[in-house]
């Protein structure tokens, strides 16, 4: 589950984490009256306007602005909630703006220079340990730095199992090229974070930047929170951040029914039973000369009801040209959704896509004569390579 980066930074200053502070407003009216209260609490003169969507690379495309007096930041929140925000991570059509966090001025003069760092903390699957990476080229893309810089990319593993350490955290301050009173204040910032994003159950934190003050400050300058959906059930209150408007809208219908679907860019659409022969399927669509439209898991219970569901689902893409239904029958009959698949059929009307359906396991024999039988316009198989051939003769 994405969090905005207001909601990412309320929960790191939950657990200690300095943050740049701010205000959401949903309206110019309400960033002009957060924009007053921010300049009470903190003292800034200048505020900064920020789109909140579930994207990076806003800055890029218009999406973050400084604003150096009220006018502004009326005039500059009004320009951009509204706006449909276009960055390197949306669509060519952007992703509608419906809030803006009005934030306070950071980047205020003083004793030293202000400074940018990169600091994610995620999973290493390859290790099965945390992993804190780290850059002191903040504020610009981190694949731009791995690619042309790449020896300006730390990583620090930590074992889950003992935590981080301290000498961990000054290591990290170390290489950041920081001394004195910032060296102490990133092992901290380093330490909380750490512990922000085990507590919290994340897959992923990415700071970005994580900003040295002219008076040796260090804090989160933007937030981007990923929780782990299967740990939500202990955190009950993460449950209402989720904003289903930055979401799929096919998606979030998908999983309102019980069903595990990801839309993906292709021309067939997929429906199984098991992700990994939904994955095998996919392979098996791509050597087939197709792309894989959805990864779409029906699960265990593929009954009728179910299987319309998946139906109504996949043909929301409109450039879906042909739909490939692989069931291993084990704990379902084979049978059972074939019969599921008619029924399904028949209570939708007509269905405009080329359907294979390539059933194996217990009763497969008796599913594949009920499909031959029914009279509708689907083509059965038995065997992989059968279904394969199946879809690229549709697709020819």
């Amino acid at each position: 589950m994405n969090l905005h980066e207001y909601q990412g930074k309320d929960i790191l200053a939950g657990f200690g984490v300095r943050v740049q502070r701010g205000i959401v407003a949903q309206n110019a009216q309400e960033a002009v009256a957060a924009a007053k209260q921010l300049t009470e609490e903190t003292g800034t003169g200048w505020h900064v306007i920020k789109a909140q969507v579930h994207a990076g690379g806003r800055g890029k495309g218009g999406g973050v602005k400084l604003a150096k007096n009220l006018q502004e930041v009326e005039s500059i929140a009004g320009q951009i909630i509204g706006m449909n925000l276009v960055t390197p991570q949306t669509s060519a059509e952007g992703k509608k703006v419906h809030q803006v966090l009005v934030a306070e001025d950071v980047y205020y003069p003083g004793d030293s220079e202000p400074d940018e760092f990169y600091m994610s903390v995620l999973l290493n699957r390859g290790t099965g340990k945390n992993m804190i990476m780290y850059s002191t080229e903040g504020g610009m893309d981190i694949e731009t730095v791995a690619e042309e810089t790449p020896h300006l990319i730390f990583h620090e593993e930590v074992d889950p199992a003992v935590g981080l350490m301290p000498f961990q955290a000054r290591r990290i301050a170390f290489n950041l090229g920081l001394s004195g009173v910032a060296f102490k204040e990133m092992t901290k910032f380093v330490s909380s974070l750490y512990t922000a994003y085990v507590k919290s159950d994340s897959s992923l934190f990415e700071i970005n930047p994580v900003l040295k003050t002219s008076d040796n400050k260090i804090m989160a300058v933007d937030a981007k929170v990923t929780i782990d959906d299967n740990a939500l059930y202990r955190h009950k209150d993460y449950i209402d951040l989720r904003d289903l408007r930055e979401e799929n809208p096919i998606e979030v219908e998908a999983k309102e029914v019980g069903l595990n679907y990801v839309d993906l860019d292709g021309n067939v659409g997929c429906m199984v039973n098991g992700a990994g022969l939904a994955m095998a399927t996919m392979d098996l669509i791509k050597q087939a000369g197709g792309e894989p439209a959805n990864f779409l898991d029906v699960g265990g219970t593929a009954d009728a009801a179910r299987v319309e569901a998946a139906f109504k689902i996949i043909l929301k893409d409109p450039n879906v040209k042909a739909i490939l239904i692989n069931i291993f029958g084990g704990i379902v009959r084979c049978d059972r959704v074939a019969q599921g698949v008619i029924d399904a059929y028949k209570n939708m009307g007509t269905i405009n896509v080329p359907i294979i359906v390539r059933l194996q396991g217990t009763n497969a024999d008796i599913a594949k004569e009920l499909i031959d039988n029914s009279g509708l316009d689907v083509l059965s198989a038995t065997e992989f390579q059968e279904a394969a051939d199946k879809v690229q003769q549709v697709l020819a």
